[in-house]
């Protein structure tokens, strides 16, 4: 009961999806190298120094999966956190474990074509508060105050925004908003996470599908005129939201871009796009 990480929300994870291609009769691990990297990069913030190193953490990830034998998509959680049984805030002088899990994961959020959203009265805390750019476990508290005052209020999601009062993102989502041909996203000052997923969207949109895409801020009001907005991240893969505070998002429907979009990446996630193969590590 005295675990620092417990105690003090000093941790930090990683949320991968591995997905299986039943053509092939194999499961794709989606951006295993960058998702660990990420984890190390939320390591440093938190001062821990892991004992394994990327590589050996990714390889330790694989082998996971293999021993589980898992043939459907699943979600594989890796977590550093700080061990130690002791009363005391602090990040020094700690001692870091790292765990992993391997289950199967359907949906996220239910309603994954048709979301209906709020704007949380949470702020997204600043990067001189939290580094948003690390998955630390202690700023999710942040999240799930958001989360729960949304579901418990009849909607899906919520949509936060940061210290300026502008867009940040979802509960556990990056935030894209369509509107007149051009894709937007709030860029990485607005207190968002680097989201590996939301990275990749950019680059099918543009090189794929040839759609503009903005990193820039973007204000609460873009949300209520948008033709299109949707959530994306690993557990939410692409969420389309049809409604936010009662106000229809273009035709109240997942949009046609949303939905195109939304094939591609599924294709590329399983495997099936030679482009992209190179994001799937077969297990």
């Amino acid at each position: 009961m005295l675990t620092h990480a417990l105690n003090y929300g000093t941790g930090v994870f990683a949320g991968i999806r591995g997905y299986f291609n039943r053509e092939e009769g194999k499961l794709f691990v989606f951006r295993l190298f960058d998702h660990v990297r990420r984890l190390h990069e939320s390591a440093r913030l938190m001062r821990m120094g892991l004992a394994l190193s990327e590589e050996a953490t990714s390889r330790a990830v694989l082998e996971l999966v293999r021993a589980e034998g898992l043939r459907e998509d699943c979600y594989i959680r890796p977590l550093a956190f700080y061990a130690d049984e002791i009363i005391g805030v602090r990040l020094h002088g700690l001692n870091p474990v790292l765990s992993i899990v391997a289950l199967p994961f359907g949906l996220y959020i239910d309603k994954a074509d048709a979301a209906h959203c709020t704007i949380s009265s949470w702020r997204r805390p600043d990067d001189n508060v939290i580094p948003a750019r690390g998955k630390i476990t202690g700023s999710y508290a942040n999240s799930a105050l958001a989360k729960s005052d949304a579901l418990l209020a009849g909607f899906d999601e919520a949509i936060l925004l940061n210290h300026a009062g502008l867009v940040s993102e979802g509960s556990g989502e990056n935030v894209f908003v369509v509107r007149r041909g051009v894709v937007a996203t709030p860029s990485l000052n607005q207190s968002v996470l680097e989201g590996i997923t939301r990275r990749s969207l950019i680059t099918l949109l543009r090189d794929e599908l040839g759609v503009p895409v903005e990193e820039r801020p973007i204000e609460r009001g873009e949300l209520f005129v948008a033709d299109e907005v949707f959530l994306t991240g690993t557990a939410a893969q692409i969420t389309a939201v049809a409604r936010i505070d009662h106000r229809p998002v273009g035709s109240g429907r997942i949009g046609p871009l949303t939905e195109q979009l939304r094939q591609l990446f599924f294709d590329v996630v399983r495997g099936r796009v030679a482009k992209y193969r190179c994001w799937c590590v077969e297990t």
